[in-house]
């Protein structure tokens, strides 16, 4: 069995996309149609940057799809290998999971990028800047990761916010928290306890005001069939029933990413490959959650090629 996976926020740098632009008409049109639909030229920022603005989450959702998406695009139309014969499941961390949405025929290009950008926007805007933050803790596991931000919070909010793979744990909350709780984890043990550059802390209930925005915008939005079933970051188990994918999407904006339980849910369930499309981010979690499965990375159009051969 196979899951084609997509990465999330901090996938992206300027020039992404662009050799896939050159070589490949079907990427530029990826992101000629993402252009469009967000009245914006997203594409030239994404080529050429300046960087700080293609970090703002606005812009940086959107982009980390459209790379993603243009990419599978690609191995679809030009190596003639289609998601629906040769997936399983989908499964996204964060944002990816719109972008496994869209690759499964969940939602169309176009809707996915509005949905995102509004996500970005919203994101943003629910916690004025300073406020709240994020860190990592490296070689600390989820148990002892858990009873750190318990005892940082004070009153305030501190959670563990993705538990990404054994010894990686992204923590999110009040910007005070936070910091108690990186001086805590290095007491008890954190090979590393840092903060992240984001501008916002996501995943916490801090993010309520972005998920009743992101509730009241997919509202609107139908949700088409999936050609394969998606592992959802919220619950970490396979879905594919259309209400149950708009409550767990407006619920991830202020829930947890369970992906080192979704990889070991998916390889426990007989998925033995793990193919990531449009960044070399998630494919290397795997390794450590599931290091018996094969995995890899999809970016240039070598990648797509080999990949073509392959399956």
């Amino acid at each position: 069995m196979r899951a084609f996976i997509f990465p999330g926020q901090g996938s992206q740098a300027v020039g992404m996309g662009a050799a896939l632009a050159e070589a490949s008409p079907v990427a530029r049109e990826t992101f000629e149609e993402v252009d469009e639909a967000l009245e914006q030229s997203l594409s030239r920022l994404m080529r050429e940057g300046p960087e700080d603005e293609l970090t703002l989450t606005e812009n940086a959702q959107p982009a980390i799809m459209a790379n993603a998406i243009a990419t599978l695009r690609v191995l679809e139309k030009e190596g003639g290998v289609t998601l629906a014969d040769k997936a399983d499941f989908v499964a996204g961390h964060s944002l990816g999971e719109y972008t496994a949405l869209c690759a499964a025929g969940g939602f169309d290009l176009a809707t996915t990028a509005r949905l995102l950008k509004r996500r970005g926007q919203a994101m943003q805007a629910a916690v004025p800047v300073g406020e709240g933050t994020m860190a990592v803790f490296l070689g600390l596991d989820f148990d002892p990761a858990s009873e750190i931000v318990e005892e940082a919070a004070q009153g305030e909010v501190c959670v563990i916010a993705n538990d990404n793979a054994p010894g990686q744990i992204v923590i999110s909350g009040h910007a005070a928290a936070v910091d108690r709780a990186c001086e805590l984890g290095k007491e008890k043990g954190a090979r590393r306890a840092m903060p992240l550059a984001v501008s916002a802390p996501f995943h916490c209930p801090l993010m309520k005001p972005a998920a009743d925005a992101m509730e009241e915008a997919l509202s609107n939005v139908e949700i088409h069939p999936l050609s394969a079933m998606l592992y959802a970051n919220v619950t970490a188990t396979a879905v594919g029933e259309h209400e149950a994918i708009r409550g767990l999407l407006v619920e991830q904006v202020t829930a947890m990413v369970r992906w080192r339980e979704s990889i070991a849910a998916m390889a426990d369930e007989g998925v033995s490959e793990f193919i990531e499309f449009g960044g070399k981010v998630v494919a290397p979690m795997v390794k450590r959650i599931a290091p018996q499965a094969d995995q890899k990375s999809v970016v240039s159009m070598d990648d797509i090629e080999a990949l073509a051969k392959d399956l």
